[in-house]
């Protein structure tokens, strides 16, 4: 069941020919770490001091000032995207193009689409952990940040968000020999989760106890079901709907027990980079892209959807 991850269903869709990736991790013997207080509390899931989805106001249009953040990175030439290329549907490596492809990696191509007028070649993706997606904002490592990435009062403090451009929900992925559809029934069990993910945080809260376990890339979670290792994922249901269509022996169970609000990430001092990159979304959701892009990654594995309704401040 190894060959499962890294053979990765092909599809067609926007291409990424990544500049500089870093490395994924161990895919194929991953390392767990049981997981204790600040770990598991890293996503910040439960500050509810702001409103997590209020964004700043978008620029009417997409132009681009002189001296703005969006002139430096056209001047520079590429723009630079922290994404996933583990995450089937959303951010993955197609193994036979070798390219990025995905959701969230069609949304990178437009705001560059945006910037330079066409995408290809002027994307410099570098694959990030869930763990690393909050540093490499805060250290200017990357211009953006595009990677099922929730919404959380405790990451505004450090980064800026986007306005929403999808909802989630965390369920379970269980082999279908299980009997588990909910928390409550994996008490004392083993629950894998990525580092510094909100769904980790949610596993190591919950009344009913389960072990949560901790990994770098969702795909070592995914690895670590196969072999036995662990009793359930609990994630996203967009990332777990990816697992599930790359191996017919796993099923996403239960209802969703959380609502993951996913944006776009911007280092804190740049807010004009955020009401461009809203103002992006604001094309994306009327022009129909966003509808088109859903249709062709995920529909099919998670039903209709819509794009959700913007919130500024």
């Amino acid at each position: 069941m190894l060959a499962v991850v890294a053979l990765l269903v092909a599809s067609c869709g926007s291409p990424g020919k990544p500049v500089d990736p870093a490395p994924v991790g161990n895919a194929a013997w991953p390392q767990p770490a049981h997981v204790g207080g600040p770990d598991a509390a890293a996503g910040g899931g439960g500050d509810t001091s702001c409103n997590p989805l209020a964004s700043l106001q978008p620029d009417k249009g997409t132009s681009i000032p002189d001296g703005s953040t969006m002139a430096k990175i056209k001047e520079r030439g590429k723009l630079i995207a922290g994404v996933d290329q583990t995450t089937y549907l959303f951010g993955f490596r197609n193994p036979t193009s070798g390219n990025l492809e995905g959701f969230d990696i069609d949304l990178v191509n437009e705001i560059a689409r945006s910037i330079f007028g066409a995408p290809e070649g002027r994307v410099q993706f570098r694959a990030i952990t869930s763990s690393q997606r909050q540093d490499v904002l805060m250290q200017h490592q990357v211009d953006i940040v595009v990677r099922t990435y929730s919404i959380t009062c405790a990451r505004k403090k450090d980064v800026q968000f986007s306005s929403v451009y999808y909802v989630a929900g965390q369920r379970l992925l269980v082999t279908k020999e299980s009997k588990a559809t909910k928390l409550a029934d994996l008490s004392g069990k083993k629950v894998c989760a990525a580092k510094k993910s909100t769904s980790l945080a949610k596993i190591a809260t919950d009344p009913a106890k389960p072990q949560a376990i901790s990994v770098d890339n969702w795909s070592d979670c995914l690895v670590m079901l196969q072999q036995g290792q662990v009793d359930a994922v609990s994630t996203d249901d967009t990332i777990l709907a990816g697992m599930a269509a790359q191996d017919p022996t796993l099923q996403v169970v239960g209802d969703q027990f959380t609502q993951e609000n996913y944006g776009i990430g911007v280092p804190k001092d740049n807010e004009d980079m955020v009401k461009f990159v809203n103002a992006v979304l604001e094309n994306i959701r009327n022009s129909g892209a966003w509808q088109n892009s859903y249709r062709h990654w995920v529909e099919s594995s998670l039903g209709p959807a819509s794009p959700p309704q913007a919130q500024y401040q």
